[in-house]
């Protein structure tokens, strides 16, 4: 676990006890947070009382004494409407935060260096999560793998030198983390999807767009450029200063890594050569794995 020390000695709010709601109030609780949880199911409430996390009604609350509002991914923030919670702390002038930000508050803390790479895009988060953390490790790195693959971020181990964080970000997640600043942010694709959670295409692509355009300058950018939302968001990222590798699986790039007769191709100003073979590699047919390969590839 990582206890989560940038909230010790204050209140914070935690709604939404599924797995991740149970980690981050315990990871709070660790770190010195004063914690109030709630969920409005009841069993959920029972079952953290039985963790020994503080639970009340918050709609009783004092939210005047209350710092954060931790808010679990599935709970909406913005469409249809916002929770409830979201209402009172908002009103309160209480920020509203998810799991992933009080990592990337904790590991800015600890170890702000730390690899970090967050992946995110419509399709293929969850491979091409597996794929970079399963090249880290056998790199010889200690590659901690969690997020929205199934692992709550909080439950892996603290950020420390030479060891990695490979996280999958869902939009809910990102939309939650106003700090979210990998060292790698890798945008694979878009296509309409979530779109009763985010309103529009446009706000959905913009909340994904966030993953990578908080990658510091020292840091770099993985953009997937075969639809046109992410070909806009590499424009952007690169008129922002960013370091941009562009990936395809449809057409030779001058510059970046595409994939070819089943090759994966890195393309700069002074040639051509090739990184990767994915033929044989049953797991990783059709241009979709090809995709994610190239991805986790570039992060490696």
């Amino acid at each position: 676990m990582i206890p989560v020390t940038a909230f010790a000695g204050k209140k914070v709010a935690v709604f939404g006890l599924g797995g991740s709601g149970l980690v981050s109030a315990s990871a709070l609780l660790a770190g010195g947070a004063d914690v109030v949880a709630y969920d409005d199911i009841a069993e959920s409430v029972t079952k953290a009382n039985a963790a020994g996390i503080p639970t009340a009604d918050l709609h009783r609350a004092d939210w005047s004494k209350i710092a954060a509002l931790l808010l679990a991914p599935g709970v909406p923030l913005t469409h249809p409407a916002p929770h409830w919670t979201v209402g009172l702390a908002r009103s309160a002038g209480v920020e509203v935060i998810g799991d992933v930000e009080l990592f990337c508050r904790e590991r800015a803390r600890l170890v702000p260096d730390s690899p970090f790479v967050a992946i995110t895009g419509t399709n293929g988060k969850s491979t091409t999560t597996a794929l970079v953390a399963h090249l880290a490790a056998s790199a010889g790195m200690d590659a901690q793998l969690g997020g929205n693959i199934g692992t709550a971020i909080l439950s892996l181990q603290p950020p420390r030198a030479g060891r990695v964080h490979v996280i999958e970000c869902s939009s809910y997640q990102i939309d939650l983390a106003p700090s979210l600043d990998p060292s790698v942010g890798i945008l694979i694709n878009l296509s309409e999807d979530h779109l009763d959670r985010h309103g529009t295409m446009e706000h959905y692509a913009a909340v994904k767009e966030r993953l990578v355009a908080g990658v510091p300058q020292d840091g770099t950018a993985i953009v997937g450029v075969d639809d046109e939302w992410c070909q806009k968001a590499a424009v952007r990222l690169a008129q922002a200063g960013k370091r941009v590798v562009r990936i395809s699986v449809r057409r030779e790039l001058s510059n970046g890594i595409y994939v070819t007769d089943g090759r994966i191709m890195r393309a700069t100003g002074s040639g051509t050569a090739q990184i990767a073979e994915l033929g044989g590699i049953g797991s990783l047919r059709g241009l979709h794995n090809a995709q994610n390969a190239a991805c986790a590839a570039a992060a490696a």
